[in-house]
């Protein structure tokens, strides 16, 4: 861990000589991406300088333990305790941040809703998750844009997909993917019974050119009028569009918008991140293979959370985690159950990467 800390370090320094290079800073690409990974880097330098600070202040204390002076003796021993316990917590801090980094955090979202079991009460439940997602895109100042809805009659949806963009939504939202569950009474239920149903959420990082390789003839392009609530026509002209990814049959569409140029760039934007979704997911199958008995494994045909009304109770069953602030997490106030989620999977990451230190020193003995 310390020579690669040593190697941070040396780049962090050899990063700053380039930021004050002025053929560095008039450059429009390289300058951002090095003032990025300077910012980065510098969270884990400060630590690692704090950790060898403590590391002197420890061995300047175990020289005083010899002093002849009974009360520095004293102090020496209580110094020591307290740097043994801050050269813990940077230890610990120092693992953490040397967890590789999800390369998609800071990338927007696309973001998919579907109405699972329950009918028409899955669709309003659709409706009010889609609300809770946009409250909370709003609390981080992201803007969120439709780019697909199929209503229902009673006001929910089939479906909505939207794009959420702002620094950090991939990462808020990453672990929202799967099975939401709904139990409360149904407006139309006569005999106060509370029914069960279920939402499906898709959270999938938005994917650049260079990421998906797209052939032109590999997609098939329709265009149709669009339509709102009833299925009523809220259009005159040919401006939805369907696409066709015939290689993989993947099928996209979007009517979001009046122009039918916007509407396939939009739906070409969807296309992209579901194809980038199989591949890391193929990717993340291969790596994981051997870890398939790893609890909250963050595959979206999981039930991941309950939302009870009666109750008034929100239960994450991938950490057990229970609120009993139902009202306040569908008005957006996601923060918790969020924060949470990502300090559980942190240290799930960093259990994985201190068995892999460990079997490689296994290996090496062996």
């Amino acid at each position: 861990m310390f020579e690669r800390l040593e190697g941070i370090e040396k780049r962090y320094a050899e990063l700053e000589t380039l930021l004050s290079d002025p053929a560095v800073v008039g450059d429009r690409e390289l300058y951002p991406k090095y003032v990025r990974e300077h910012s980065e880097l510098g969270k884990i330098v400060e630590a690692y300088r704090g950790y060898r600070q403590v590391l002197q202040e420890l061995e300047q204390s175990r020289e005083l333990l010899s002093d002849s002076d009974p009360e520095i003796r004293e102090m020496a021993k209580s110094e020591i305790e307290s740097l043994n316990a801050r050269q813990a917590e940077l230890e610990a801090s120092l693992k953490k941040l040397l967890i590789p980094k999800d390369p998609n955090d800071e990338k927007n979202v696309i973001l998919e809703i579907r109405a699972g079991t329950g009918g028409e009460e899955a669709s309003l439940f659709a409706g009010d998750l889609f609300r809770m997602y946009s409250r909370y895109a709003e609390s981080k100042d992201w803007k969120v844009e439709l780019i697909d809805t199929h209503w229902t009659d009673s006001g929910g949806f089939k479906e909505v997909i939207a794009m959420v963009k702002g620094r950090g939504a991939y990462s808020n939202l990453k672990y929202e993917s799967g099975t939401h569950r709904v139990q409360r009474v149904p407006s139309t239920e006569t005999q106060g019974r509370i029914h069960t149903s279920a939402v499906t959420v898709a959270v999938l990082a938005e994917a650049e050119d260079v990421e998906v390789n797209l052939d032109p003839n590999d997609i098939e392009v329709d265009v149709f009028r669009s339509s709102g609530p009833g299925g009523q026509s809220v259009n005159t002209t040919d401006s939805a569009v369907r696409l066709t990814h015939l290689p993989s049959g993947l099928v996209v569409t979007c009517q979001d918008e009046k122009s039918q140029h916007k509407n396939k760039a939009k739906a070409m934007q969807v296309l992209r991140a579901r194809l980038y979704d199989i591949q890391v997911q193929e990717q993340n199958d291969k790596i994981t293979q051997e870890r398939r008995n790893q609890v909250g494994s963050g595959d979206r045909s999981e039930r991941i959370r309950t939302y009870n009304f009666p109750q008034g109770r929100v239960t994450d069953h991938r950490i057990g985690l229970t609120l009993y602030k139902l009202e306040q997490v569908l008005q957006g106030a996601l923060d918790e159950i969020v924060d949470e989620l990502a300090t559980y999977y942190q240290a799930q990451a960093l259990q994985n990467a201190e068995s892999q230190v460990a079997e490689t020193a296994d290996l090496d003995r062996s």
